[in-house]
């Protein structure tokens, strides 16, 4: 046994409108893998099953490979490495990105991290103030500075356009891009300053960003980097997170109003609804294959925080309760089948079984 321990806890029977848990089930805490107790909905049962990093890790962002099976990354931003999780056998292993000694994180904060088209894996680390490419095969890391007179970046999220271009968000109030066939990072001041945050691409290759503070999600232009200004119908709602469906919706959770939107780019049309609970707090946002919302809401819910997925026919919530009241998942990402997120106030990785059929 290490230093991590391993402990049985007990799942009390809690019953709500939507769910109920299995009083007979078990979550096992071992360093490895966790195998939770079953979340029954009528008329699937959805499970759930957690991985614990090593502690400190802080893990972040997940990318998840669409192999079945296939492995899933992660940023660890409180030791400044790149994580892989192989979610069959549990094992976790580490790349470690910067090397600046005695430096805070080991010289790198590890934000965002996707999949590029060219199969690598790129990070946006705010204390290498640099875009990190990865080579999943060789472990070669390659960097891509941001210009210099950027002294106080928040490196955020990052999405490939159609044309293989990157693009990305920083906080300090800033959005840029990096053609890795030219290797130069070009940046532009955001409008309202601070708050550019999470980012998408839709399946005809637009990307939009979200600004947190500046209370706007923004529509770029690809050949000269001008925005198209989209006003949210609430005043004041820091946008936050945004994802796309397959239609090239727009789905972006309201952290300060408590609400998920949907913003049409065809008709111009935003819609909202607000969460169920008294203060909820909607953090990241992802749309599964079958274009069903998933959402993770900070508030808390009868002690928890919780999963809860959304479906734009009906226009109803599902709340799924999650294992503790700091899981704190922030970008999710998945594969059919499968919704992965990183719990970073528990240094653990977390994947929610759909119940979607994947085949």
């Amino acid at each position: 046994m290490n230093n991590f321990g391993s402990k049985k806890i007990f799942l009390f029977e809690q019953k709500s409108n939507n769910c109920l848990f299995d009083n007979h089930s078990t979550i096992i805490i071992h360093p490895d893998v966790f195998i939770t107790a079953s979340f029954y909905f009528r008329p699937r049962i959805k499970t759930i099953r957690q991985f614990q990093a090593p502690r400190g890790t802080h893990p972040h962002d997940v990318a998840v490979d669409l192999t079945k099976g296939g492995p899933v990354w992660f940023t660890a931003q409180g030791t400044g490495e790149l994580g892989k999780l192989d979610p069959k056998t549990g094992n976790k292993t580490f790349i470690k990105l910067g090397n600046a000694p005695g430096s805070p994180m080991n010289g790198s904060a590890p934000h965002g991290i996707i999949i590029g088209p060219d199969g690598g894996l790129w990070i946006t680390d705010e204390f290498l103030k640099a875009i990190v490419r990865v080579d999943p095969k060789t472990e070669e890391i390659k960097l891509f500075p941001i210009p210099e007179n950027i002294t106080n970046n928040k490196l955020n999220t990052a999405t490939f356009d159609k044309n293989g271009v990157l693009w990305f968000t920083d906080r300090s109030g800033y959005y840029g891009k990096l053609d890795p066939t030219e290797g130069k990072v070009n940046v532009w001041p955001a409008p309202r300053g601070q708050g550019p945050y999470g980012m998408v691409s839709t399946p005809d290759g637009s990307v939009y960003f979200n600004s947190l503070t500046g209370n706007y999600t923004a529509k770029i232009d690809l050949a000269t980097g001008n925005l198209t200004i989209l006003e949210p119908p609430t005043k004041d709602s820091q946008p936050r997170r945004i994802w796309s469906d397959s239609q090239g919706h727009l789905w972006i959770t309201e952290w300060a109003t408590g609400k998920l939107a949907q913003y049409n780019p065809e008709t111009k049309k935003w819609q909202e609804w607000k969460l169920p609970g008294e203060k909820p707090q909607p953090y990241s946002v992802y749309v599964d294959e079958k274009d069903k919302v998933w959402v993770i809401d900070f508030g808390l819910q009868n002690g928890t925080q919780s999963m809860l997925r959304f479906d734009p026919v009906n226009e109803k919530f599902e709340v799924f309760p999650l294992p503790s009241d700091h899981s704190n998942i922030r970008q999710m990402n998945g594969r059919p089948g499968q919704v992965w997120g990183a719990e970073s106030g528990l240094d653990r990785i977390i994947v929610f079984s759909t119940g979607n059929r994947t085949s």
